[in-house]
Parts: structure tokens; C-alpha cells; sequence
């Protein structure tokens, strides 16, 4: 069956199932369907093209991003997809995120990958655990993808929880080492996942210094690295990571990560859904994403950008901005604070089961109706 298909069949009744159903079996539903789902998403290549307005063309770090809106790491691991989003009209392709080690993910409770949604609040819960092929596997499958013009290709990495101290940050700029050797077009490091153990490791400075000195300065290209941060972490904490990232050479920041923040969340999520909310945290713990994160995710990235408009790096540095993002209103909050790109994640699925391949048509035709 079609992914666009699936889609609109579970759009028409994952709010009763959500609501009705009892959790453990909703778990286990949805953690095996969204599997099914994206191995039908890689075949489902859309029949026309989505170019985005002219308009809404960014340079940045000298790359051509065609909108200033793509897809969060997480949803296409190991490169898949590159060409369906390239036509449905996405701003750029991340893939990943990517570790050194392979690994198969998280299982709990005889569940592989732990996944549910929560739709009437635009949010949803993983305790996915970075399944990937490992960093090897991955950069040889982007030598075999066909680049289309105007779509910017990054890849997120981690360090691998599998190694601990040094071995984990020599792992890092390994795998880093290996998409560059690929072609890709950024890199995005992730130190903030909250569904797995970080292992034993050094300060965020010096993990931060020893990819400085063993990549950043040996480096043969000038493909710029992003910190993703997480959406937990406060506005006083903000000058202490730019100033480190500016320090270090690092080229921007995102944030930010999915959270882990249950009791401040467990509010915004619908009355309907707390009882499945609720199992899933208890029982799994897991990251949070989707429209709870909405307004975190744009405070902290606008003051970011106030605080490097105050006396920012001497290399090129820029804020992007993820959590919570659903439509183009969103996207013109960003705007508005100064903030250079976007990356979506549930707010991206609860388009497609509406709109299909359309989805981001439909997103940039929006832009005629915000105020």
C-alpha cells in the first residue's frame, strides 16, 4: 500500500485510537506501523515537482538552501528519501542521525523502537535509540545518490553510546570524516538525544575541543558543523554553548532536540490523550516533540540570535530553529527573530497525512493567508 495512502487511512482515525484503544496495545501499533510506513515512504516518489518560490531562496555558508524549511534528523536515517523531498519541494535533506558503531535501536518491553502520537496535540513520543547502519554504511550510500540541483544535502552524527571517553569523540570525527569524503553539504552534531546513555565522557569543552583539533583544524574542506542542542536547556545557559561553539570554530547552532521536560509538557497535551501520554513516559521515557516545544524552541532561538548580534564570531554563524514546527506562520516567528532555517519533524507527518506529496505546496501556497 501507498505511504500517502496509510497516511490519510490513519489521519481519519488515530484520534480514536489514541483516545480508546489501551495504550500498551496503541505502543505497539503505531511503534510496528511507523516502521511499515517508512519503508513504503522511500518507494512512494511523487509524480510532479515542487519548486519552491524564488523568493524564499537563503545563502548560507555559501550554500543555496531553496526555502528556509526541511526535514528534523531522525526521519530518514540512512539517506532514504532523498529524491521524494528534493520534488515534494523541501529546502534541504538531512539524513541521519548517524553514529560511528551500527545499531539496531531500542527495544523495551518486546518493542523495537518504541513510537506513538498524539495528535490532537500535534506532538508525539520516541524512545527510537539512533538505529543506523553506522557512519561507514551510511556516507557510501550517499556516493550513490543522485544529487538534484537546489537541494543541499546534511547529515547528522552523535557520538556512538556504545564507546565512551575519547573513543567516542574519535568515533565522531571519523563519521564526520566519512560524509565529508561523501559530498555532503553540512554536518549537524547532536549532543543532546535523550533515548539513549551518553556513556562515559568528557566536558562539553573538551569534547568540543578535540573535534576542534582533530577535525575543524585539519579539516580539507569547509563544509560548516552545527551543534543541535536540546529544548530543555534554559536561556541562562545560552551565552556559556555560543561562546563555547563560537571559541571552537563551530558554524551554528540549532535548536533544538526532542524533550524530556513530562511534567511542564504533560499540560499541553490534550485531556483526551494524558492517559496514553502518561503510559508511554512512565513506561518508556523517550523524547517529546511536536507543537509543545512551540514556543521554548523560538524563545531560545531568538535569543540566541540576540546574543550574537551583540558580538558574535568571526566566522559565519547561524541559528535554526526546531520544535514545534507546523505551518507558515511558524516559520514567519522565525523570520521575524532573525532565525535562518527550519527543520520539521511531526508537524512535516501531520501535513503529509492531510496533503500527501503536497505538503509542502500546500505550506508555501499558505504564505498568501499569514498576516
Amino acid at each position: 500500500m501507498k505511504a500517502t495512502t496509510l497516511a490519510k487511512i490513519d489521519g481519519e482515525f488515530r484520534d480514536s485510537i489514541t483516545r480508546y484503544a489501551p495504550p500498551n496495545f496503541t505502543v505497539k501499533m503505531y511503534s510496528s506501523g511507523r516502521k511499515y510506513f517508512l519503508s513504503q515512504l522511500k518507494k512512494d516518489i511523487p509524480s510532479e515537482i515542487v519548486v519552491p518560490p524564488d523568493d524564499l531562496t537563503r545563502t548560507l555558508w555559501g550554500i543555496t538552501f531553496r526555502s528556509p524549511i526541511m526535514n528534523a534528523a531522525g526521519m530518514f536515517k540512512e539517506g532514504d528519501c532523498y529524491e521524494m523531498m528534493s520534488k515534494q519541494g523541501a529546502g534541504a535533506y538531512l539524513g541521519g542521525t548517524g553514529t560511528w558503531n551500527a545499531r539496531q535501536g531500542n527495544v523495551k518491553n518486546g518493542i523495537h523502537l518504541p513510537f506513538v502520537p498524539y495528535p490532537k496535540s500535534g506532538s508525539s513520543s520516541n524512545f527510537m535509540g539512533l538505529p543506523n547502519k553506522g557512519d561507514e554504511v551510511n556516507s557510501r550510500k550517499i556516493l550513490r545518490i543522485e544529487r538534484i540541483s537546489g537541494t543541499p544535502i546534511g547529515w547528522s552524527v552523535m557520538a556512538s553510546p556504545d564507546l565512551e571517553g575519547e573513543a567516542q569523540y574519535e568515533g565522531i570525527v571519523r563519521g564526520i570524516v566519512c560524509y565529508e569524503n561523501a559530498g555532503v553539504d553540512f554536518i549537524e552534531w547532536n549532543i543532546s538525544c535523550p533515548n539513549v546513555s551518553h556513556g562515559k565522557c568528557e566536558s562539553l569543552e573538551d569534547q568540543m575541543s578535540y573535534v576542534e583539533r582533530n577535525y575543524l583544524k585539519k579539516r580539507r574542506s569547509n563544509i560548516p558543523i552545527i551543534i543541535k542542542i536540546s529544548n530543555d536547556k534554559t536561556v541562562e545557559e545560552l551565552p556559556y554553548l555560543l561562546d563555547l561553539m563560537f571559541s571552537k570554530g563551530f558554524h551554528g547552532i540549532n535548536i533544538g532536540n526532542t524533550s524530556i521536560q513530562y511534567q511542564l509538557i504533560r499540560d499541553k497535551i490534550h485531556p483526551d490523550e494524558r492517559k496514553l501520554f502518561d503510559y508511554f513516559t512512565r513506561t518508556f521515557n523517550g523524547g517529546i516533540s511536536g507543537r509543545p516545544l512551540k514556543e521554548k524552541s523560538l524563545e531560545l532561538a531568538a535569543r540566541a540570535v540576540e546574543y550574537i548580534k551583540a558580538g558574535g564570531p568571526s566566522q559565519e554563524f547561524h541559528v535554526i530553529r526546531t520544535g514545534g514546527i507546523e505551518n507558515w506562520n511558524d516559520i514567519m516567528d522565525s523570520e521575524r527573530a532573525g532565525i535562518s532555517l527550519n527543520q520539521w519533524f511531526t508537524g512535516y507527518f501531520e501535513g503529509f497525512s492531510k496533503y500527501g506529496h503536497e505538503v509542502y505546496k500546500k505550506l508555501y501556497d499558505s504564505r498568501n493567508h499569514v498576516k
